[in-house]
């Protein structure tokens, strides 16, 4: 079992930067790929980034590549996305969750955080 829980959203002016933390406890935790995914209101849930378990392997969507960057401190058992360059359409609920592999598709991530709201105004 792994639990995950996000922080570090916010309200952010266009232009702007936040780090979103993914706090994860569990045992098995440095086990886990863990991936990104972003849901406006009325779209699909789309990925954003991952990380592979070891950290070696890092994965940005297309829509953010080049402004955002994962990363994680397996001994504070955290994934970080930092975010910059922030555009409104960036507004979304964003979530991370955890798979044995990096995978692009959130049906196949095993368990997910609640989720934590970036506003980015224009």
């Amino acid at each position: 079992q792994v639990h995950l829980v996000e922080s570090g959203g916010g309200l952010v002016q266009a232009g702007g930067s936040l780090r979103l933390s993914c706090a994860a406890s569990g045992r098995t935790f440095s086990s886990y790929a863990i991936g990104w995914f972003r849901q406006a209101p009325g779209k699909e849930r789309e990925f954003v980034a991952a990380i592979s378990w070891s950290g070696a392997g890092t994965y940005n969507g297309a829509v953010v590549k080049g402004r955002f960057t994962i990363s994680r401190d397996s001994a504070q058992n955290t994934v970080y996305l930092q975010m910059s360059s922030l555009k409104p359409d960036d507004t979304a609920v964003y979530y991370c969750a955890a798979h044995t592999v990096v995978s692009f598709t959130p049906d196949a991530y095993d368990y997910w955080g609640q989720g934590t709201q970036v506003t980015v105004s224009s």
